[in-house]
């Protein structure tokens, strides 16, 4: 068969996985589905996350130098997220697992993040209740 011929329809064929509209996460089974599944948690949790920050950097906006370090560690936390789990890609790049290894190396790691902001900035030492609800770490 043609080079060019199998390309294309390789190319055809990824298209119309990635036109689908809804994936069945309970039951996924191919890599593409499983890569799917995987980043919609992790959209997920990124957006808990941006929710628990922007929570923190409101209930800390009377101090502003607490809310620069907290950008700063954000960042920083961010690089360091990248960082590893570009690393765990690396680890299993040989193998089609490598790409849901790295999402949930992300997922994992944005969910101990939103944790730690909550347990640093929204919580109270005394029996006040919590700004926002404890986050899941699983």
């Amino acid at each position: 068969m043609n080079k060019g011929l199998i390309i294309l329809l390789t190319g055809l064929s990824f298209g119309a996985f990635a036109a689908k509209d809804h994936v069945d996460c309970n039951n996924a089974m191919t890599t593409i589905e499983i890569n799917q599944c995987a980043a919609i948690e992790l959209a997920s949790a990124q957006t808990q996350l941006d929710h628990y920050l922007a929570m923190s950097l409101e209930q800390k906006a009377h101090d502003p130098e607490l809310v620069a370090a907290i950008k700063v560690a954000q960042q920083d936390w961010q690089a360091y997220m990248t960082s590893h789990c570009d690393s765990v890609y690396t680890q299993w790049r040989n193998g089609t697992i490598r790409g849901v290894m790295a999402i949930s190396c992300k997922t994992k790691l944005t969910k101990q993040r939103t944790h730690t902001l909550w347990q640093s900035f929204l919580t109270y030492m005394d029996s006040t209740p919590p700004v926002l609800p404890e986050p899941s770490l699983d």
